[in-house]
């Protein structure tokens, strides 16, 4: 599988599963497929299911990397501390490969989210340390979330997960996480399944012999993105991983790039949810 090499010098695969509301049976599948990266948090509920999953495989933990979140509602130094202590048991391991902050806001009404996110930010600074951790990173976080955090922090993030696909790129975030060489990863890389019926989408797909779900994946991985998407059967997981067998050319990046608007979840760091019709 091709490899992504973080900031920090830890490697990493170009694609993921994203165990969000995954069963235990999937995640077991996509371990047997080859999947080694695992994308959970402790607003999932998934954790657990993917250290039973290790046990049904008969992986060893040193074969697979593990990342996690910090929920808003555990977020602060002591508070990320006890998080973290149960995101361990609940992984039956002593250590995260990679360890975000899932939201940059706890709510909105906050003022004091910045000071909130430093404190979180520290205590996953002293976690790193004790090497419990092996590689801080954001979630959600748009470029003036993450500057006070890159401005003060001891230890850069490595990664920088945001809701990325096509139809939904975020380009400004984009190209500030490039220039920080912070790599991004994509939550949602198929746009929850409403971009692969985009006329574009399905007429790239026609032209390069494959699914447009196959097309959405080579293009965030194209852009330097790492998609983790969802999948429960063996058909998909195998759909996805085809994904790093063909690729785009240049002319066809750029008319996805600039495709109009569509797909996204409704989700905002700063903003109420929109209900997406």
């Amino acid at each position: 599988m091709e490899t992504l090499t973080l900031n920090n010098g830890l490697k990493i695969p170009a694609i993921g599963f994203g165990s969000y509301k995954a069963e235990l049976e999937s995640i077991v599948k996509a371990i047997r497929e080859g999947y080694i990266y695992f994308d959970t948090a402790s607003y999932y509920g998934t954790e657990r299911y993917i250290a039973d999953a290790l046990v049904c495989s008969g992986v060893e933990r040193e074969k697979i990397l593990i990342a996690s979140k910090i929920w808003k509602s555990d977020m602060g130094y002591e508070n990320t501390l006890m998080s973290f202590q149960r995101t361990l048991e609940n992984l039956r391991t002593d250590y995260v490969d990679v360890m975000m902050i899932h939201w940059p806001r706890p709510n909105l009404e906050l003022k004091e989210w910045e000071e909130l996110n430093l404190e979180t930010w520290r205590a996953m600074e002293y976690l790193y340390s004790l090497g419990k951790i092996r590689a801080l990173g954001l979630s959600n976080f748009l470029p003036y979330h993450a500057d006070n955090i890159i401005k003060n922090c001891k230890i850069m993030p490595s990664v920088s997960q945001l809701e990325f696909h096509a139809g939904h790129t975020q380009a400004f975030a984009l190209e500030y996480y490039r220039k920080k060489n912070i790599q991004i990863q994509a939550w949602s890389p198929l746009g929850r399944g409403r971009v692969l019926d985009d006329v574009l989408i399905r007429g790239l797909a026609e032209k390069y012999h494959v699914t447009p779900a196959q097309i959405c994946l080579r293009f965030c991985i194209q852009e330097g993105v790492m998609p983790l998407p969802k999948a429960s059967s063996v058909e998909r997981l195998r759909e996805n991983l085809g994904c790093l067998d063909f690729r785009i050319d240049d002319d066809d990046i750029s008319r996805i790039e600039n495709m109009p608007p569509l797909g996204w979840s409704g989700e905002h760091p700063d903003r109420e949810r929109v209900k997406v019709v």
